[in-house]
């Protein structure tokens, strides 16, 4: 499989790619909902031998037009570049939503950028899409100028597994709740954030647990408490311990990611650890002494262990090709994502 081409300026487009089958949308989270469409795109350009298109913005819309009601993204934007590769789409287009594209007519958007950029020749969407100045164009005008310019529409119906359709924003929900295992049951794969390690407190060593302080920027977190997760550094994958909060007992004023790994010794600084959640502990709690303190570390250590123990990190997951109801298999930590 050759690597997907990202397109982030619609200028760059210098002819319309061959037989384009295109999905549209904000596609944050990447979640199963999500991959059923990208299957979808994946194999109608497969079999027409055309080219597999997403077509999506950087930031999200609301974060140009009303930032206080925009919600904080599940991915980064590299976290989600990587995802959409991962399910074998051709070219990536996500140039950077600004106002003249926030005030662009429907009618524009599909004559200047689906039918003459991308050259679309099918296009498939969720039943709740709508794009265009004040979001005025919806499925039934796509159908309309589909009709006019040649190239077909398809749009599906709410995805859904026993009968819970998947979004984007009860997911977010869950992971603000800290609900993480019902989180990655949405997104079909580990909830995780990437962060570089600095310089903190350096309490945990003094404790008998040594910690990397990550630094992230990612914009939504889990509900601040106690997590056992898996942690990648380089090629190789730990067991772990993460808090995350304002660590109440040393009355922090500033939110903390403190990565414990298990059975680990070296030296992190200035190194990039990725954390894939597994499931929450604790709360943060404010504890009267160090010794109380210690004594909760090693309890949230052995429970750790034992859940690590029976769980693989799920990276990435893909629909069956040839099955189009099966949920998939899933790759573990040694699977399919960079």
């Amino acid at each position: 499989m050759s690597a997907m081409k990202i397109i982030r300026d619609l200028n760059n487009i210098r002819a319309p790619f061959p037989n384009a089958v295109v999905t549209l949308g904000n596609f944050d989270g990447v979640h199963l909902g999500h991959r059923e469409i990208f299957r979808k795109v994946v194999s109608r350009a497969r079999a027409i031998g055309g080219t597999a298109v997403v077509f999506t913005f950087w930031p999200h819309p609301l974060k140009l037009i009303d930032p206080g009601h925009a919600p904080p993204l599940i991915n980064t934007q590299p976290e989600k570049e990587r995802l959409i590769a991962a399910s074998g789409v051709d070219v990536l287009v996500c140039p950077p939503f600004t106002y003249e594209l926030a005030g662009m007519p429907p009618e524009h958007f599909v004559d200047d950028v689906l039918v003459e950029k991308l050259g679309a020749r099918h296009v498939i969407v969720g039943f709740d899409y709508a794009f265009g100045r004040k979001r005025a164009g919806n499925t039934d005008f796509l159908i309309n100028k589909g009709r006019e310019a040649g190239f077909g529409v398809e749009v599906l119906g709410p995805i859904t597994a026993e009968g819970v359709q998947y979004s984007s924003t009860r997911i977010r929900e869950l992971i603000a709740e800290g609900d993480i295992s019902r989180a990655n049951a949405f997104l079909g794969r580990n909830f995780n954030l990437e962060g570089t390690v600095v310089s903190g407190a350096r309490r945990g060593k003094g404790l008998g647990f040594p910690t990397a302080n990550l630094a992230s920027s990612k914009e939504l977190l889990p509900r601040p408490g106690v997590y056992a997760v898996k942690v990648r550094w380089r090629d190789a994958m730990y067991d772990g311990v993460v808090n995350l909060g304002w660590n109440p007992t040393f009355r922090n004023d500033t939110l903390s990611i403190e990565v414990h790994l298990i059975d680990f010794s070296g030296d992190l600084y200035g190194e990039i650890l990725r954390v894939y959640f597994v499931e929450r502990l604790r709360d943060e709690v404010q504890f009267a002494s160090i010794a109380e303190l210690t004594r909760a570390i090693e309890e949230d250590v052995r429970r750790a262990r034992d859940i690590l123990a029976q769980s693989n990190v799920v990276e990435f997951r893909e629909y069956l090709a040839d099955n189009p109801g099966a949920q998939g298999g899933a790759d573990d930590a040694r699977g399919s994502l960079p």
